[in-house]
């Protein structure tokens, strides 16, 4: 029992950072119909602008914050200048978001070098609690916790706020959106901003997670994230937190139990959700 709610926190943990990556590439095709194979790379350069900073200034939360900063910079940049001339057209948005994730990638290494980064867990993170026979570790418990407050917080502005009204709208139809008057390259604008935020911020919890960054981690990453996506259904906000936590726990257990077919598990979870509903696990038919 004791190892199963060890294998269970860790791969919840490993879950709500694939979460924060795959859940801003939902929010973005649900509403812009737009395929970012970029999006990992603004996970990575989160953990690369964030780790920088939290060194720099000794200030875990600063470095956080930097991140995410960083990560909306990039995502404005990229929806303004990348995505804006190829809306409606998945094909060229595939080439030009691969391109952009290597140049991304590759400019990691001009201004960071090429070798792997370590990345250290704050103090007030580190350790672990003792509870019976149980050792829960502190920071994949904090992980846990941030993962599921942006998913409160993201369902919040959703389902509560006259911007998410507008988003959820503009999901269902964007030409009467924008018939109302409503700008939708500003409501665009804000949804590729959260996205890549939200990505950023996965990829600077991942740093102490892990004990190192690297270069070529958003591109690892970001097939996790597309596995989710599937999994959860195009489009679907709370598909993304329970198909990544199907995930998590998955490679958890299968890490484990069965270490030859851990790589494996992922596509063959996601190979069966698809044989029995094509749609995913919370996609609409269509």
């Amino acid at each position: 029992m004791d190892v199963l709610i060890s294998l269970s926190l860790n791969g919840l943990a490993t879950g709500m950072l694939i979460f924060l990556l795959a859940a801003g590439l939902t929010l973005i095709f649900g509403l812009m119909d737009v395929l970012n194979f970029a999006h990992g790379g603004l996970f990575a350069w989160g953990a690369y602008s964030g780790i920088w900073i939290y060194t720099s200034t000794g200030s875990f939360l600063i470095g956080i914050i930097g991140a995410i900063i960083a990560g909306m910079i990039l995502g404005i940049v990229t929806e303004r200048w990348i995505i804006k001339p190829v809306y409606g057209n998945h094909v060229q948005q595939i080439l030009i978001t691969l391109g952009l994730m290597l140049v991304l990638s590759e400019m990691l290494k001009v201004v960071w070098g090429p070798n792997q980064i370590s990345a250290t867990t704050p103090d007030y993170l580190s350790g672990s609690w003792e509870v019976g026979n149980v050792i829960i570790i502190k920071y994949r418990a904090f992980i846990i916790a941030v993962g599921f407050t942006v998913f409160l917080l993201v369902q919040f502005l959703l389902k509560k706020t006259k911007i998410g009204l507008v988003v959820r709208a503009g999901v269902m139809n964007k030409e009467m959106v924008q018939s109302l008057g409503i700008n939708i390259q500003k409501v665009f604008m804000f949804v590729f901003m959260i996205g890549a935020g939200m990505a950023a911020l996965g990829g600077m919890l991942l740093g102490p997670y892990s004990g190192v960054i690297y270069a070529d981690m958003g591109m690892e990453f970001a097939i996790l994230a597309f596995i989710v996506v599937v999994i959860g259904g195009m489009g679907s906000f709370s598909g993304s937190v329970m198909a990544a936590i199907l995930v998590g726990l998955s490679g958890s257990f299968m890490a484990y139990y069965v270490p030859d077919l851990a790589l494996a598990a992922n596509m063959l979870l996601m190979a069966v959700v698809l044989i029995f509903r094509p749609q995913g696990l919370f996609g609409a038919k269509g």
